[in-house]
């Protein structure tokens, strides 16, 4: 069995897009301008817009924007 995708990532790039945001390497830098827009208008749309948090990492935008999408039916 060739083992060449496991040890060049960017030899599957599907399977490295699939990453969880928790394991992200720069999940901890604070979220983009395109997270915090597209964050605030789900926050919006789902009558939570005391949810928006300016403050949220990278990885916590994305989370909550899997959320809100599935919450506002904008996931699917």
């Amino acid at each position: 069995m060739n083992d060449t995708a496991n040890s060049r990532p960017k030899a599957d790039p599907a399977g490295n897009a699939e990453k969880k945001p928790e394991n992200w390497t720069t999940g901890e830098e604070p979220m983009t301008g395109a997270q915090a827009s597209y964050l605030k208008t789900l926050c919006e749309e789902a009558g939570t817009p005391d949810e928006f948090d300016t403050e949220l990492t990278k990885a916590e935008a994305s989370l909550k924007i899997d959320e809100l999408q599935d919450a506002t039916g904008r996931g699917e």
